[in-house]
């Protein structure tokens, strides 16, 4: 019997690790809505802080622990890392802004026009949402800016383009009449899809860029644009230098 409740508890570890491990690819695959893929995570949480909770009770009743303890040590560490990430993103989520539209300008952010057509049916409109919003990104993200460069604006066209294609996003459009070239990125877990789009501008020292990075679902994108951006930015530096 102490076998089986034994047992029982690590099966609950290893069925919340499960369910952690399909929540993402799950999503990506459209074999559920993103909302369910959450769901399991949340019930991720709850099935490996639980086992972990049994494990600990059990591994104090010597009649449990004996000949068990390497069973309750498995459902411990399992139970706690399955519940440890989807934690530390709730964390995450609740230390930032309810935001996820960020754009290094937030009085006049790039516009998106090819990208538009394909957010049609998204929940997140193609519109930025206002001064509440941009505030919002000021505050969390002040270093979010107007890249400056002095190269010509033909030549930055050129390295963004080479950028976007090895940071692996799929390239919309490339308007260099315009100087405006769209993309869309695909996270690795979910599969969200979130779009980009990139302003080049002539300046009296030679070119400034704008980027605009905006999720297609959710409330809050858990820094994720803000990231992206930076990450563009560093590698359309390097690759200028």
């Amino acid at each position: 019997m102490k076998n089986t409740f034994t047992l029982l508890i690590l099966l609950a570890a290893l069925l919340a690790g499960l369910l952690l491990f399909i929540a993402g690819p799950g999503t990506r695959m459209d074999w559920w809505h993103f909302r369910t893929g959450f769901t399991l995570m949340r019930w991720a949480v709850y099935l490996g802080v639980g086992a972990a909770g049994l494990a600990v009770i059990a591994a104090l009743v010597p009649a449990l622990r004996r000949g068990n303890a390497l069973r309750l040590g498995l459902a411990l560490v399992i139970g706690l890392s399955v519940a440890a990430v989807p934690m530390m993103q709730f964390r995450t989520v609740q230390s930032l802004p309810r935001i996820h539209d960020i754009t290094t300008d937030t009085l006049n952010p790039p516009a998106f026009v090819a990208i538009a057509p394909l957010r049609a049916d998204a929940p997140n409109p193609v519109e930025h949402e206002g001064e509440e919003v941009a505030r919002q990104q000021r505050e969390a993200y002040p270093d979010i800016v107007t890249f400056q460069t002095d190269a010509y604006p033909s030549i930055v066209f050129e390295r963004v383009v080479e950028v976007v294609e090895r940071q692996g996003w799929e390239l919309v459009e490339a308007n260099i009449d315009e100087g405006r070239i769209e993309a869309t990125d695909t996270t690795f877990w979910f599969g969200f899809k979130d779009d980009v789009v990139i302003r080049i501008q002539s300046s009296d020292a030679g070119s400034l860029v704008d980027v605009r990075s905006k999720s297609r679902v959710g409330l809050s994108d858990v820094g994720a644009n803000a990231r992206r951006i930076r990450g563009f930015l560093d590698a359309l530096d390097e690759v200028l230098h």
